[in-house]
């Protein structure tokens, strides 16, 4: 029995949906242990990108899916990559 049609996002939303959380989480995931390795000590900062960095990726890739607007998802995550990405160049402004 297929899906009904009115809980179904339409392809373009698919899309949008599928790159924000691809690329949108991967981007939030790495500036957020950027932040880390900022402010903590870079080896233990390391290590805990090593698992938590999979496991938050997968996280933002599922809420990409859940959201009704991937447009949305993409702005947030965007604008919380660079609320953590002024933070680093607050702490080193020297940096890319």
């Amino acid at each position: 029995m297929p899906a009904n049609k009115k809980h179904l996002s339409s392809p373009l939303q698919r899309v949008i949906k599928i790159t924000a959380g691809v690329f949108g989480g991967y981007l939030l995931t790495e500036v957020f242990h950027m932040f880390l390795i900022v402010y903590w000590d870079a080896s233990n900062a390391l290590i805990t990108v090593r698992y938590a960095g999979f496991i938050l990726w997968v996280v933002l890739l599922i809420i990409s899916f859940l959201a009704k607007n991937g447009l949305k998802i993409w702005g947030i995550y965007v604008l919380i990559s660079l609320v953590f990405f002024a933070l680093i160049h607050y702490k080193q402004p020297f940096i890319f």
